[in-house]
């Protein structure tokens, strides 16, 4: 009797925490229930690398990984399909072009030093290319359409490329480069008027900026801040740097940055570079309305199927029927405070799995009550029966549990994605429905034996069809 008051103070502490939990730490909800954007990047290959191998497929799910962090992205998911495929998954993310200009963007850094005598040249090409992106925007936002225009924004692209590439002529490359960045964050310009990317160097890159500047402070010349071979600022450096140049290893990039600009720039800049080049083959948005409409069917499945099975439960097994459907209510609330506490993030699949989970929940108890059943016809008392129908029912419970974890465990490590999910979920379920099963259900079922004489007298309370010389 005092082990089965222990275990009732067990339980109760159990469910005071599951409330707890629940009620601090809400649950994930996944990309098909919160809506959000899915991509699907293709990696490619190049003239030296003809195949891609494993550790350079996950050399680029890495960088991608910095990059999705660096959106500021909860719960987002980056995972390898095949051999040269990385699927992105972000929940809640609106804008499904922002994360492909991120995630595709190669964002190779470089800092050049202006090659001496090409002053006038810089400015005359500088004056060009500015004329050239105001014509771009102006094409750009135009709506008349149609092929003259698709022309027209063709050669001014052209143009646009060889103004770059006549710029880029104008610098030498140095050694200071993007895989010497530290850090990389957006910031207000100092005016309030704009936004620029403050970098910070490692040792190597700091050293190298310091020589840099030294060389060119007070001759006038800049320094070409080039983003994928085209240039994104050029300032000078004062004649103040001449003996020891800009030393610290910081800097900041200008550039007629908005917020969201400098922010991916910043993002792609500290994710580092791609070692392969990539393109986007998919970029598939979920609605926020799809998920609403998915969690609304769902919660009606869930709740309609676990009514009709508590009101099964107490018209066929009567008072044992009863218990079950308390210990299957504590079953759902501790199973969705561990999804809770150990981060599952919620899907469909994933809600499947849950709900398959009660109905072996159920399995459990209806054997251990069918096996009570049959002691008691044997002539057995109430007690006894009760014992002997959770020790015979035991072996079954435990075999069918774990043939279904196993079967968890090969989804999980076989499948992907969604599959997961369902794999934890159903999991998860299996583990906290036997202790629910073999503890909640058999310490209720002794205490209210063992504690009420009027219950001990009436078997027939347990097994209907039993006779009375029973």
């Amino acid at each position: 009797m005092q082990r089965q008051r222990s275990l009732v103070a067990l339980i109760l502490v159990l469910i005071i925490l599951a409330i707890v939990v629940l009620v601090k730490i809400p649950l994930q909800q996944g990309l098909d229930l919160r809506g959000g954007a899915q991509l699907t990047i293709q990696v490619k290959t190049t003239e030296e690398i003809t195949e891609i191998a494993p550790d350079q497929l996950e050399a680029v799910k890495t960088v991608v990984d910095r990059r999705v962090n660096a959106l500021g992205v909860s719960e987002s998911q980056v995972q390898t399909i095949g051999s040269d495929q990385i699927l992105v998954q972000l929940p809640g993310v609106n804008d499904p072009q922002q994360a492909e200009r991120v995630l595709g963007g190669t964002a190779q850094l470089d800092f050049r030093k202006q090659i001496p005598g090409t002053e006038a040249q810089l400015q005359i090409e500088q004056q060009l290319r500015q004329q050239l992106l105001f014509e771009q925007a102006a094409l750009l936002e135009s709506e008349e359409g149609g092929d003259q225009e698709e022309e027209a924004i063709a050669e001014n692209q052209a143009a646009l490329e060889r103004s770059n590439a006549a710029i880029a002529e104008l610098f030498e490359k140095t050694n200071v480069t993007g895989k010497n960045l530290k850090d990389a964050f957006a910031q207000p310009t100092q005016a309030g008027n704009g936004w620029q990317v403050a970098i910070r160097f490692d040792a190597e890159g700091g050293q190298g900026f310091a020589e840099l500047t030294r060389d060119l402070a007070g001759t006038g010349r800049s320094i070409g801040i080039f983003l994928d071979d085209s240039l994104i600022s050029a300032p000078t450096v004062g004649p103040e740097y001449a003996e020891t140049g800009i030393s610290g290893g910081s800097a900041v990039i200008t550039g007629n940055f908005d917020v969201q600009r400098a922010s991916d720039l910043a993002a792609q800049l500290k994710g580092g570079s791609l070692p392969l080049p990539v393109e986007i083959v998919e970029n598939r948005t979920v609605g926020a309305t799809l998920g609403r409409d998915s969690i609304q069917s769902s919660v009606y499945a869930a709740i309609g199927g676990l009514i009709l099975v508590l009101l099964f439960m107490a018209i066929y097994y009567r008072l044992p029927g009863l218990i079950a459907d308390v210990a299957l209510s504590i079953y759902a609330l501790l199973t969705l405070a561990a999804f809770a506490l150990i981060g599952v993030t919620l899907t469909l699949p994933g809600i499947a799995g849950f709900i398959l989970s009660i109905g072996m929940a159920v399995d459990a108890n209806v054997l251990i009550f069918e096996r009570t059943r049959e002691e008691l016809r044997e002539g057995k008392t109430l007690y006894r029966s009760v014992e002997s129908g959770f020790y015979r029912a035991f072996s079954s419970i435990l075999d069918s549990n774990l043939t279904t974890l196993i079967a968890c465990a090969a989804l999980f490590w076989l499948g992907s994605g969604l599959v997961k999910g369902f794999a934890v979920t159903l999991g998860i379920g299996v583990v906290i429905s036997m202790f629910t099963a073999l503890t909640c259900t058999r310490t209720f079922m002794l205490l209210l034996v063992l504690s009420f004489p009027g219950v001990r007298q009436k078997p027939q309370l347990f097994c209907p069809n039993l006779s009375p010389s029973q």
